[in-house]
């Protein structure tokens, strides 16, 4: 799974490339890495706007950013004082993502770690970082396992906090079949076990993006944030 937006692509990360990616499945480590390579100069993109909303009044700690694509909300993490675990499947979106960090100066890059490995694999840990955020990641299959691994590493009194593509979103995610990529943040939150976590975001909300050619389009996203117990 990917996350966050390549370099020049004005949607997100998980905008599907029409051309093949070879043997690989869709949203495996192959595909992201043909993802990521085909996305020309390696510029820093800006973080995730419901993110940075929706995240700006926590204290900083220890943050997870699981799907970290480019580094564009690990970078925003780190600038507002969180250390940061900063992991994608992709090895050409983490090389660009320490190439973004690097250029945002010593005091950011020394507070983010970087990881190439697979979420759906990777040992998150259990109650460890004080914040998990996730923005459009996308696994192989479905997304159940991979958000619960996401929940069970916050730690109590942390926060996660989850962005995907909301049903009926078909500018960022027109070319694939896979109905795990869109999702409800009701659907998010029944996940959620009521007598562990308290919901404090459960909704649909629009962005505003233009696309390199100058259209001006609306996403349209399922934010969630809840609270651990």
């Amino acid at each position: 799974m990917g996350g966050s937006h390549p370099a020049g692509d004005t949607t997100d990360g998980q905008a599907h490339h029409e051309h093949g990616h070879g043997a690989g499945r869709e949203f495996d480590q192959h595909y992201w890495e043909q993802r990521y390579h085909g996305t020309g100069s390696a510029s820093e993109s800006e973080a995730n706007p419901h993110l940075t909303g929706e995240l700006a009044d926590l204290k900083p700690g220890t943050a997870l950013d699981a799907g970290c694509g480019e580094g564009a909300e690990a970078i925003w993490l780190a600038r507002h004082g969180w250390r940061v675990t900063a992991v994608d499947i992709a090895a050409a979106a983490v090389a660009r993502g320490r190439e973004h960090a690097d250029r945002a100066g010593h005091d950011i890059a020394d507070r983010i770690d970087w990881h190439t490995a697979d979420l759906t694999r990777w040992d998150a840990g259990v109650d460890r970082f004080d914040l998990v955020c996730a923005c459009y990641v996308h696994p192989v299959d479905s997304n159940d396992a991979l958000f619960a691994r996401l929940a069970a590493a916050v730690a109590p009194g942390g926060t996660l906090f989850i962005v995907g593509h909301a049903p009926g979103d078909h500018e960022s995610a027109a070319h694939t079949s896979a109905s795990h990529v869109h999702v409800t943040a009701e659907q998010i939150a029944a996940g959620a076990a009521p007598d562990r976590w308290d919901i404090q975001l459960a909704e649909s909300r629009t962005r505003s993006v233009v696309r390199p050619d100058g259209e001006a389009i609306t996403l349209q996203d399922s934010v969630f944030r809840a609270r651990k117990r």
